[in-house]
């Protein structure tokens, strides 16, 4: 079994910032890459920004400059810096892990989400 737990979503001002944190645990053998992902009330989900196992990281043009991706492989884990947040940003964050289970088997697993909120 593998889980997916998010954490660090929550209420904030515009230009603000958070941190979110996503942990892979369980029967793992290897993560490839890890994604952030986003929904918006009344919106598609959309990908946020994704790093492969060697760091190499991509962002959506609408949080490049703004958002950090980073991960830390000894703990399965993820992270997304959050900076000079807008109300556009706000929205369900999901953490979505692509990995090599106990079992030998490919696949992706999502995380529960967590609420971010940008306003004054």
């Amino acid at each position: 079994q593998v889980q997916v737990v998010e954490s660090g979503g929550g209420l904030v001002q515009p230009g603000g910032s958070l941190r979110l944190s996503c942990a892979a645990s369980g029967s793992i053998f290897s993560v490839y890459a890890m994604y952030w992902y986003r929904q918006a009330p009344g919106k598609q989900r959309e990908l946020v920004a994704h790093i492969t196992a060697d760091g190499s990281a991509n962002y959506a043009d609408s949080v490049t400059g703004r958002f950090t991706i980073s991960r830390d492989n000894a703990k399965n884990t993820v992270y997304l810096q959050m900076n000079s947040l807008k109300p556009e940003d706000t929205a369900v964050y999901y953490c979505n892990a692509l990995l090599i289970s106990g079992d030998y088997k490919v696949n992706d697993y999502w995380g529960q989400g967590t609420q971010v909120t940008v306003s004054s």
